[in-house]
């Protein structure tokens, strides 16, 4: 088996999905990782490239057939294997909600506890140019609504690697949901042999007074930039990066809120239904008479998403939407 490297080691996105795969397979012989393409193409994002080479039959192509691949995760999860499964869209998931909704996340209730599921689901979305109304969409708030599935959507390079991992060690069926727009960024720093994390925890990307911009995945980005131009003109911007919206780590959110007395969700998904309609509806709840201002949604319109690239941007907030938002927000 390949050796994994005690140092620090610099790489992007896909790089470091590619790395906590390689460590699970090494680690735990009960780990098979398969889907479409997933073997000698080495994924339709060149994710899981070379791990076939490195790990023999573990890792395995599979017809087109998204219904059979959670299926038989499902079996083999409750037989003793904890098999990593792709779907190389997540619109495709769809395909499978039975597998993953009817039979996965009930196992253990099903089997009074006697039972469990530990699959892992590793698929991407994002708006991007091209990505049009069957690839493109942002169904997070569909799985984070299902009891026993745990939903992650890492934004940084170090969480690529880090969520993933702790996503194959949970003994629940646990979807992680990359951002194809961030597979090929910038190379980073970032440790691959720390302890493996618990499925949990936000993270404050930058800490400020005002307000708080809470987000996940790719947007954390976009939330950072508007931050930074809204430093220059003086307003201190709290960012919060959820990484896990199931479960939702409520106590730093609301720490955050209390602070800061505002609260923008942003997300690429629709706004009707979406996951910050969730946080929204809590934080009012609970922060009621703490607020400055209404908690506020930024996201897509109820539109299906174009392919082109300027139809997209104008649908997307864009720094300079968020930043209009905050100083509506903050006066």
């Amino acid at each position: 088996m390949p050796e994994i490297s005690s140092n620090l080691k610099k790489m992007n996105y896909a790089a470091a999905a590619n790395a906590a795969l390689a460590r699970a397979l090494t680690e735990r012989a009960e780990c098979v990782l398969y889907g479409e393409d997933v073997a000698k193409p080495g994924g339709v994002f060149g994710v899981t490239r070379n791990l076939q080479t490195m790990f023999g039959e573990r890792v395995f192509d599979t017809p087109i057939s998204e219904t059979a691949m959670l299926g038989a995760a499902v079996g083999a999860a409750m037989t003793g294997l904890r098999p990593i499964v792709e779907i190389m869209f997540i619109d495709f998931s769809l395909v499978a909600m039975d597998q993953i909704v009817n039979q996965a996340a009930n196992v253990r209730y099903v089997s009074a506890g006697t039972l469990s599921a530990p699959l892992t689901i590793r698929t991407q979305q994002g708006v991007l140019p091209g990505s049009c109304a069957q690839h493109a969409q942002n169904l997070e708030a569909l799985y984070a609504h299902i009891p026993g599935l745990r939903v992650g959507m890492p934004a940084t390079v170090q969480d690529a690697y880090s969520m993933l991992l702790a996503g194959i060690a949970c003994d629940d069926p646990t979807l992680l949901i990359e951002h194809r727009g961030l597979y090929f960024g910038a190379e980073e720093e970032i440790a691959i042999d720390g302890p493996i994390e618990a499925v949990s925890g936000a993270r404050v990307r930058r800490e400020g007074d005002d307000i708080t911009l809470l987000s996940w995945s790719a947007m954390v980005h976009t939330a950072l930039r508007a931050a930074e131009a809204l430093a220059e003109e003086g307003i201190s911007v709290e960012v919060l990066d959820a990484r896990w919206i199931q479960p939702f780590d409520w106590e730093t959110l609301f720490a955050s809120v209390a602070k800061t007395g505002r609260l923008l969700i942003l997300h690429e998904a629709n706004l009707t239904g979406g996951f910050g309609a969730e946080v929204s509806a809590k934080t009012n709840e609970v922060l009621f008479g703490k607020l400055a201002t209404p908690v506020m949604r930024m996201g897509l319109p109820d539109v299906r998403v174009p392919a082109a690239k300027h139809l997209q941007e104008a649908l997307l907030p864009q720094q300079e939407d968020i930043v209009a938002r905050v100083k509506s927000m903050v006066g």
